[in-house]
């Protein structure tokens, strides 16, 4: 029993007669009967009895009478919805993210995204950078994001943005007179860095920034995120060197100040994403995301 059957039954139940059925059906009388004979041996049953006016339905073909608008209807939202998934406009987007990565910049790249497809469910994931590349690998997220990422043949690495540096100053520190602030400046403050993960990430390029400007880095605290790094900040803890999105956060307390370095002037955010994935959903993604802004001052 196929749709087409079910189409063919619904039209000679309504119109009582194997002719006008035929005629609405753009097809001739022989292979329409031909149909309906068919149907009724699969299901063993008769569903139309002729008259002298035409055909009229059997208990059985009554039965069946009321259940093909539903199935005829099902198909029809099943073809849509397909036909909507192939387009992008339905469907699921897992999305890794990181630390600073929330803040600002992905979450209107996100909320650009779910305007334009409302009826995707989009995923967050909080993830560091190799749980990211595993979780990509495994399939367990569509798309990650985050900075530093090192070449992986398997993977495309896009730049989304590129940011400027700051250093977040507890307020009143003296340094929050000056314009910008140099590395030199900060020999002697106690520093709040990132953790020192395996693989490279902006607590390494604050090391070697410091290392290349021959200025002993005091390391007061590691934290996880740029949340509890600026809200040290805030506390009188010491300063931070972060990201201009950080500026974001506006906590009471924090002065930022640009980062005047030349081993360390900005540095990217990534898109990342499977090498050849063909997901509807993801490219209708990476359309929004390319389209954004390249840099961040």
């Amino acid at each position: 029993m196929d749709l087409r059957q079910m189409r063919y039954f619904l039209a000679v139940a309504e119109e009582r007669h194997l002719g006008r059925a035929a005629e609405r059906l753009h097809m001739a009388q022989p292979p329409l009967t031909r149909q309906i004979h068919a149907l009724e041996d699969e299901l063993g049953a008769p569903l139309f009895t002729r008259t002298p006016k035409g055909m009229e339905l059997t208990e059985a073909g009554q039965t069946l009478l009321d259940e093909v608008p539903n199935l005829l209807a099902l198909a029809q939202r099943a073809r849509e919805r397909t036909r909507a998934a192939g387009r992008g406009e339905t469907g699921r987007l897992d999305v890794g993210l990181f630390g600073s990565g929330v803040l600002d910049v992905i979450p209107r790249l996100l909320a650009r995204f779910h305007a334009e497809r409302p009826d995707v469910k989009i995923v967050l994931h909080t993830m560091t950078k190799a749980e990211q590349l595993d979780a990509l690998r495994e399939r367990r997220i569509s798309v990650g994001f985050n900075r530093l990422v090192p070449p992986e043949p398997d993977l495309v690495i896009e730049t989304v943005l590129r940011e400027q540096m700051r250093v977040a100053l507890p307020e009143g520190h003296r340094l929050c007179a000056q314009a910008s602030v140099r590395i030199p400046d900060l020999q002697g403050e106690p520093m709040i860095l990132y953790p020192n993960l395996p693989l490279p990430g902006l607590a390494q390029q604050v090391m070697q920034a410091f290392a290349q400007e021959g200025t002993p880095l005091q390391i007061e605290q590691e934290v996880e995120d740029v949340l509890t790094a600026v809200a040290l900040v805030a506390g009188g803890f010491g300063a931070c060197v972060t990201t201009a999105s950080s500026e974001s956060l506006r906590l009471p307390g924090v002065v930022y100040r640009p980062l005047d370095c030349a081993y360390l002037r900005d540095i990217e955010l990534s898109c990342i994403h499977r090498r050849g994935d063909g997901s509807p959903v993801l490219g209708a993604f990476l359309a929004v995301v390319r389209g954004s802004s390249p840099s961040r001052g």
